[in-house]
């Protein structure tokens, strides 16, 4: 790290042992991330009115190259956070949680999901079983009325919104599969 680690206790005495377990924790973060900034670490006591039923809370904010890590557990949510140790579990493996998501992307790991070709019909012949689709880069591709997928072909209009898988047919490109676009697709 370029800037050492910082802990900051809030309504709570400094404990050298909590210090510890803070410093092992970002150890092991460090392993999983080398290029870490800096981290701080806030270490909270919400309600120090309260003899018993504190719920603590604990923030690692972690800076890296490009991005910013905020990992936090609300006591609110967990009845187990009575524990300190418990809180600190918890907020330190959501930290390595986005660490890993960071690593991936960095990496360039992360799975890349391919948008299927799409188009609008372009004409549609119901005697003879087929239509035409006219795709974005202006190509046209025919479909026969068995590739329509989920949809009755017979209630196809021109102009509706398409997306299809392509193979390659007899007389050229063709669309093996066609699905009509409805409200869950993007457009």
């Amino acid at each position: 790290m370029q800037i050492p680690l910082q802990i900051t206790f809030h309504n709570l005495e400094h404990s050298d042992a909590i210090e510890a377990k803070v410093h092992e924790k970002v150890q092991k973060l460090e392993r999983f991330a080398e290029h870490i900034t800096s981290c701080r670490v806030v270490v909270e006591a919400p309600h120090k009115h309260h003899h018993k039923g504190n719920l603590y809370t604990v923030k690692v904010d972690i800076t890296l190259p490009g991005e910013e890590i905020l990992a936090n557990r609300h006591p609110d949510k967990h009845q187990a956070h009575e524990d300190l140790y418990v809180a600190m579990r918890d907020a330190f493996d959501a930290a390595r949680r986005q660490l890993e998501d960071y690593v991936r992307r960095r990496r360039g790991k992360v799975k890349a999901h391919e948008v299927e070709p799409h188009g609008v019909i372009k004409t549609l012949n119901p005697d003879q079983s087929y239509g035409v689709i006219e795709t974005s880069d202006n190509r046209e591709i025919y479909f026969h009325r068995n590739s329509v997928i989920n949809a009755d072909f017979d209630n196809l209009e021109v102009g509706k919104l398409v997306h299809f898988n392509e193979e390659m047919g007899e007389n050229g490109v063709q669309a093996s599969t066609v699905h009509v676009e409805g409200k869950h697709h993007a457009q």
